[in-house]
């Protein structure tokens, strides 16, 4: 990919990336529903409806998620913390993590909001062994700040994360954990803001400032 992706580039990575994200519930979905009608499996009932049950709330989530995350796919202008914060909830909770949200319960634009989500969620997936992922922001005069810390043992961005979190293209790798990230530098940056990362051993800050 060039430094200036096209449309189609991203349309079609970013497609890739949903299908692979849905998937999984889906499928478990399906398996469950085979259960349900095995003769065989009857005593596996509860379980199949769980199962079902869970996979369902997860899809759920991921479509309400990937509205804001990752289009415009939606009536409201604006969005509040609280609202935002069940989105990244949906999208961590029963993960490793423990998600510390401090942001204000103030409104959101679109590309405020699209850069949240996506900021609260890779701070919280920079913990593959759990730890502590704290999401916050902040006015500082005109310009939003916002800010995800994640603290743990094995804190770390995945090489293909630093290297979409930089603007940069992906030339190895792959592309699937690319580009969320990129897609955060690019909403950041197309909204006239910037996007800073520092990470250390059981440490990684993200920091997007945007104008108000």
């Amino acid at each position: 990919m060039t430094e200036t992706a096209s449309s189609t580039d991203l349309a079609t990575l970013v497609a890739a990336k949903l299908c692979h994200d849905f998937i999984s519930p889906a499928g478990a979905i399906v398996s469950g529903l085979d259960l349900l009608n095995d003769p065989s499996a009857q005593d596996m009932r509860d379980d199949a409806i769980g199962l079902i049950d869970q996979s369902a709330r997860k899809m759920v989530a991921l479509v309400h998620f990937a509205r804001v995350a990752f289009g415009a796919a939606t009536t409201s202008e604006r969005f509040d913390g609280r609202e935002l914060q069940t989105l990244v909830a949906g999208m961590t909770d029963g993960g490793r993590a423990v998600v510390d949200w401090r942001v204000e319960d103030r409104a959101f634009s679109k590309p405020q909001a699209r850069a949240l989500v996506n900021l609260g969620y890779l701070t919280a997936a920079a913990l593959p062994a759990g730890g502590t992922a704290v999401i916050a922001s902040r006015i500082d005069g005109d310009v939003l700040v916002l800010e995800g810390v994640a603290e743990g043992a094995r804190a770390r961005l995945k090489p293909e994360a630093a290297v979409g979190l930089s603007g940069r293209p992906l030339t190895e790798g792959l592309q699937g954990q690319w580009i969320q990230p990129y897609w955060l530098w690019l909403t950041v940056h197309e909204a006239d803001g910037s996007l800073d990362v520092a990470a250390d051993e059981g440490r990684v800050v993200l920091t997007a400032r945007m104008p108000l």
